[in-house]
């Protein structure tokens, strides 16, 4: 799966480095100062990068946990995002970050311990009240797990903090090393959906969509609380009916009284995001779509984004109670 790794001169010793080079044995490795050496120049292509990127092991300095947007959230006051990782395994054409970064090599940041003790410092700020925490914001939570061992080293310690809640976000059916422990009480894994003609389109080399909801309902079976994202909903001529049917298809399998949360949110992209992906897939459909720039983000027109959102939260009225659900306003 990786035949180069770049490593920064700083990590070269560290226990998780030398664990993961132990499972590359065949891999190239390439030595560098700072990971923005291989990462940040310009004179790269995206596209090209993404059929076989490298895997850059880095240590990150600072910023480890940062303020989620106002109006992204599942019930909580506090919101946090934390990225342990950059860049995803999978290849969705509407992702933001392709359009946000140079190069689509996976950055790994191995030095967890900095990320725990900002997680436990932004929870003890506000120890009456729930803090949860977002991964999974600039990566996917799950898809390289037994490459990361991120899960096996972030849940134990969450579950040590009475009020931090984390969501692990994916669209993965890592689950195995999920499943062979307890349940962490204050995890949500949420699993991302669009309807599988969709799917099949526009999320280069993700499970299925019925592979994802198999891998929900074991994790449901065994006690986990899940959650459930549609973000974004993408407009087509036939959305109406392919959305109706997926959401027919996820809730006759899962058990809805222990549904943690759904959340769902349109199509947006900043501007210059927009545009550098546009030049990336100058022959992709979905970015011929009916958009509008409305403050530095293209969305689609106000009209159909108003109509999705409540063509779609009607449908999931009929499933989940309000205190369930939530729209996502940025």
């Amino acid at each position: 799966m990786i035949e180069t790794i770049y490593i920064e001169e700083a990590v070269r010793e560290h226990p998780r480095v030398q664990d993961i080079l132990s499972r590359f044995p065949k891999a190239r490795v390439v030595n560098c100062g700072r990971y923005g050496e291989v990462f940040n120049p310009k004179a790269q292509n995206f596209r090209l990068q993404k059929v076989k990127p490298a895997l850059i092991l880095a240590e990150k300095y600072k910023n480890f946990v940062l303020e989620a947007p106002s109006g992204y959230g599942i019930g909580a006051q506090r919101n946090y995002y934390f990225s342990h990782m950059l860049n995803c395994l999978y290849d969705c054409r509407y992702c933001f970050l392709q359009g946000m970064f140079q190069s689509a090599n996976y950055i790994l940041f191995v030095n967890f311990e900095d990320f725990q003790a900002e997680i436990k410092q932004c929870s003890q700020a506000y120890p009456e009240q729930p803090v949860h925490f977002f991964s999974g914001y600039d990566c996917d939570s799950l898809a390289m797990e037994p490459v990361t061992g991120f899960a096996d080293e972030f849940l134990p310690f969450f579950d040590t903090i009475p009020n931090a809640w984390v969501e692990l976000r994916t669209k993965s059916t890592q689950v195995r090393r999920l499943l062979s422990q307890s349940p962490i009480e204050r995890c949500v894994v949420a699993f991302s959906f669009t309807p599988k003609e969709v799917a099949e389109l526009l999320e280069a080399k993700t499970p299925s969509v019925e592979r994802r909801i198999d891998a929900m309902c074991k994790l449901q079976a065994s006690g986990w609380l899940i959650g459930l994202r549609f973000d974004p909903i993408i407009y087509h001529v036939d959305y109406q009916q392919q959305y109706q049917k997926l959401f027919e298809q996820i809730f006759k399998r899962i058990d809805v009284a222990q549904l943690h949360s759904v959340s769902m949110g349109a199509f947006r992209l900043p501007d210059n995001f927009f545009k550098k992906i546009q030049r990336l897939y100058p022959e992709e459909k979905l970015f011929a779509g009916p958009f509008e720039s409305q403050r530095k983000m293209v969305s689609y027109q106000v009209d159909i984004e108003q109509e999705m959102m409540a063509f779609c939260s009607e449908l999931l009225a009929r499933y989940v109670s309000q205190d369930k659900f939530f729209p996502c306003l940025i």
